[in-house]
């Protein structure tokens, strides 16, 4: 009896974890939508509806603007309906007939909206837990005794060729460029103070763009790291947030163009169901400290991910808006409304086939 209780509220817990996770997302969906509506307030566009979720309304109010706010079924998703976004409408606050410059602006603000969000994130992550970094938990060789212009156990890596190191990845480019033999500066913090080390790469082969952690690590004369939360002063803590910011948007470039080239394959990817399951996962893992960490993750993924000019997505809509600036006058509205709906199937497609990839 005892073990079927532990059993039950152990599947509780875990779905409370998935439902939190689901927040997360949810939240995340709803403040870029949120974006679209503030600046579209901002520039009097006739708004249509605000919508959180898709499907069937499960809720829905009318305001005296005409505007409809309601809540739907499924808590995947979100929108902000404008009056002439995919069509011609006589109304002259609806979308087709403002100013070009105010389309692209209401159209970048739901990425602006979750950027901003993701770096408070980081901001609070920063403050209430430190930055990420990695401490040396074992020297190459096994030896617990370094060289003076070495890594000694327990030194927790600040920065590599003065980048600074928050994830694996920034190891990696750090130093791929370097040959064996030469001199990288690296700082780190030893015994609660800062120290500035210049170490040889040791002589173990040629290591420019290596891809391949490990040897990277054993050309510092590191064998292991371990993750761990370092704290800074204000300033720091500030400029630090945005850089981490900017740095999680580099690696989401860097996945895309790995796509591209063939370097990195499907089953690398999830969808929704995916990012909700290792959203509820990191929750599970890490508390409060991860759930800032993913949620600041999910917020620049959306920021750069609907700025692509792929049909549906933000971006593409901003391509469209720049060709008719430029043309002085609008495409077919019927031809961009198919084909920003043959864009929205594709991605839902695509959503699903990865997702169904990552069970294989």
């Amino acid at each position: 009896m005892e073990h079927q209780l532990l059993s039950f509220a152990g599947v509780m817990q875990n779905i409370l974890y998935v439902l939190l996770a689901i927040v997360v997302l949810l939240a995340m969906i709803t403040v870029h939508e949120f974006g679209h509506y503030a600046a579209g307030k901002i520039f009097r566009f006739k708004i249509d509806e605000f919508a959180v979720g898709f499907g069937p309304k499960l809720f829905s109010r009318k305001a005296k603007s005409g505007e409809v706010f309601s809540v739907r079924a499924l808590p995947l998703g979100g929108f902000c309906a404008f009056a002439g976004e995919d069509e011609d409408a006589a109304e002259p606050d609806a979308c087709n007939n403002k100013k070009p410059w105010q389309r692209i602006a209401v159209l970048v603000s739901g990425a602006l909206m979750n950027y901003v969000l993701a770096l408070l994130l980081v901001v609070a992550m920063f403050a209430a837990y430190g930055r990420p970094a990695y401490r040396v938990q074992e020297l190459a060789g096994g030896s617990a005794i370094a060289r003076e212009q070495a890594l000694c156990v327990d030194d927790v890596i600040l920065s590599i060729n003065r980048r600074s190191i928050y994830m694996a990845t920034d190891i990696m480019k750090s130093i791929d460029d370097f040959a064996a033999g030469d001199v990288v500066p690296v700082t780190v913090l030893r015994n609660g103070e800062k120290k500035e080390l210049e170490i040889a790469l040791k002589s173990d082969g040629d290591f420019v763009n290596v891809e391949d952690t490990v040897t990277l690590l054993k050309a510092l004369g590191c064998k292991s790291l371990y993750a761990v939360n370092v704290r800074s002063g204000f300033w720091e803590t500030l400029g630090g947030s945005l850089e981490y910011s900017f740095r999680i948007a580099g690696t989401i470039f860097t996945v895309l163009g790995q796509l591209l080239t063939g370097r990195l394959g499907l089953s690398s990817l999830g969808g929704t169901i995916t990012t909700v399951t290792v959203t509820a996962n990191a929750i599970k893992t890490g508390g409060l400290n991860y759930l800032l960490m993913i949620s600041s993750f999910i917020g620049v993924n959306l920021a750069v991910f609907n700025l692509l000019p792929i049909p549906a997505l933000d971006g593409s809509r901003v391509i469209f808006t720049l060709i008719e600036w430029a043309r002085k006058k609008p495409l077919n509205r019927k031809v961009e409304g198919a084909i920003h709906f043959a864009g929205l199937l594709l991605l839902v497609g695509f959503a699903v086939l990865v997702d169904v990839l990552q069970l294989f």
